[in-house]
């Protein structure tokens, strides 16, 4: 498996410095492995400046591309809190049901029937064809994927919309400002979601950029907005789970860890929508404080 593996201006002046001085590459390997590095991340780095060394080449700028076998993603303590409720500052959250692989939870209450309407109608007027960005161009593109109109809110864009990211931050455990803006999606008569992961795919160049500015995201919140009639429903596959879109109820779940891995069982979609309409608002946090481009 081919894995593109970025890292630091500093971590690339540690280990210059440190083959310049003699130090033994295991020894590297095995600091960089203390520091959570998964070894065969920081075997095959150390390797890379290595061999450059010996044929005289110069030594990688900024990344390496990285022939592994599939690592096995290493589950953590989740962000979101163990119990049946979670604490919000206004609000306390039901716990129907958890998974431990993935890391996912279907919550009850996240938001009221009042602010589930009033959330529809601010967003409706705002709703255009949902996009992602396109992996050639970097350039924000029509989803393939997504059979959906969706719009996205500024972080605390207006004291409503501070109100709920503040609510939805304490329900993740991830700062505020870590926070993409609450993108509001509605879903018509047959509308779906493909199979997708939410993370950013780190091979992707168009992800690069991004992922230097705001690290990886972490984990998602899907709240829904109405009661959809028929179908709609959210699907995980790897584990054979199907969530309900019930009005106000939400689907959590993590898929990235402390050592730069990435959860392939948190692949999802949305069923397509049988009867009636499916309306939905999603939070994405990110490892640390999210810069738009």
């Amino acid at each position: 498996m081919a894995m593109l593996v970025n890292f630091s201006p500093e971590i690339r002046t540690w280990i210059l410095h440190n083959l310049d001085r003699g130090c033994a590459p295991s020894a590297l390997v095995g600091s960089m492995v203390d520091q959570k590095f998964e070894p065969q991340v920081a075997q095959g780095l150390i390797d890379a400046f290595v061999h450059a060394r010996s044929t005289g080449a110069a030594p990688p700028g900024d990344s390496v591309t990285l022939e592994l076998p599939p690592l096995e993603y290493r589950y953590e303590t989740p962000c979101l809190a163990p119990g049946n409720t979670i604490r919000a500052s206004d609000r306390v959250i039901s716990v129907l049901a958890r998974t431990e692989e993935p890391i996912l939870a279907v919550l009850e209450g996240v938001l009221s029937a009042e602010e589930c309407d009033e959330l529809i109608e601010l967003s409706r007027p705002r709703l255009k064809a949902s996009t992602v960005v396109d992996p050639e161009t970097g350039e924000n593109t029509i989803a393939e994927y997504r059979d959906s109109d969706g719009m996205f809110f500024r972080l605390e864009e207006t004291p409503f919309i501070a109100k709920l990211d503040r609510r939805i931050s304490e329900i993740m455990s991830c700062p505020i400002e870590n926070g993409e803006g609450l993108q509001v999606l509605r879903y018509g008569p047959g509308a779906k979601t493909t199979p997708h992961f939410d993370f950013l795919v780190p091979s992707n160049p168009a992800n690069k950029a991004s992922l230097a500015r705001s690290g990886q995201r972490i984990s998602t919140l899907i709240v829904y907005l109405n009661d959809v009639i028929s179908g709609g429903e959210t699907v995980f596959p790897e584990v054979g789970l199907s969530v309900s879109a019930k009005k106000g109820n939400a689907v959590y779940f993590e898929y990235a860890n402390t050592l730069n891995q990435v959860d392939y069982r948190s692949l999802h979609a949305g069923a397509p929508v049988a009867e009636g309409e499916k309306w939905a608002v999603t939070k994405w946090m990110r490892e640390r404080r999210f810069l738009s481009a």
